[in-house]
């Protein structure tokens, strides 16, 4: 599904040069689902971005469906990131001012599908989600496990081959954050590639494949250890 080759990507100010990634490799297999942990500025996120189309690399090879990303314009990645990718944030990032159904809509209007064909879409969406009665509300009349419900309806409605999770239960608690887990398995059963970035080791644990990323690369680690480095972070966030 994707293979990442030597990907390097720094970020530069003035006087600090950050390499995020440091020729980094990891290959993703269709219908796989691979979580990706490590601590603050290891680099997840900057690895999220480049996966979903959101940020270019200066070194190194993305290839996307057997497509070479360096060589598409920025037409071709957005429609092959309207179309193939679907995202999953930990905020939701709903519009506030759109009901459930036209917050799911709104990715699909990008493809210029009839409105027929769109609501066929959505509904099925809802259904999956179990939100089907809930589409004319607003995203504050619904709960916090509801609303990742709606952003996961959001980002499987265009049916696409991989679904990118960025924390996706961080602001739930423990009994929905399990219930939203069981229904992305569910999603990833039917055959969806599935990419999760989780601090969680127990939400880790249910993926097919575990992987630490430290310093912009995929290292060996253990869970001690990686508790470990949290624990020596989260003292510097504090002595700082």
């Amino acid at each position: 599904m994707l293979s990442m080759e030597s990907i390097t990507k720094i970020y530069r100010t003035d006087f600090v040069e950050t390499h995020a990634l440091s020729r980094f490799n990891l290959r993703v297999e269709s219908g796989e689902f691979l979580a990706i942990m490590g601590p603050s500025g290891s680099g997840k996120s900057t690895f999220l971005n480049i996966c979903g189309l959101l940020d270019d690399f200066d070194e190194g090879h993305y290839f996307l469906d057997d497509k070479d990303v360096s060589q598409l314009n920025d037409n071709e990645r957005s429609r092959i990131r309207n179309q193939n990718i679907g995202f999953i944030f930990q905020s939701f990032n709903l519009i506030p001012d759109l009901n459930v159904f036209d917050n799911v809509d709104v990715p699909l209007r990008y493809r210029g599908l009839r409105a027929s064909v769109r609501k066929g879409m959505i509904d099925e969406a809802l259904e999956i989600v179990g939100l089907s009665g809930r589409k004319r509300h607003l995203p504050s009349q619904l709960s916090g496990g509801q609303q990742q419900r709606v952003a996961i309806a959001r980002a499987i409605a265009g049916l696409p081959k991989i679904l990118l999770a960025d924390e996706p239960t961080g602001n739930l608690d423990s009994g929905m954050a399990r219930q939203i887990m069981e229904l992305l398995e569910k999603i990833n059963e039917t055959g969806a590639t599935l990419i999760m970035v989780t601090h969680d080791h127990e939400l880790a644990a249910r993926a097919h494949r575990q992987v630490h990323i430290l310093d912009g690369n995929i290292v060996d680690l253990d869970a001690s250890e990686f508790d470990s480095i949290r624990e020596r972070e989260a003292v510097d966030v504090k002595e700082a």
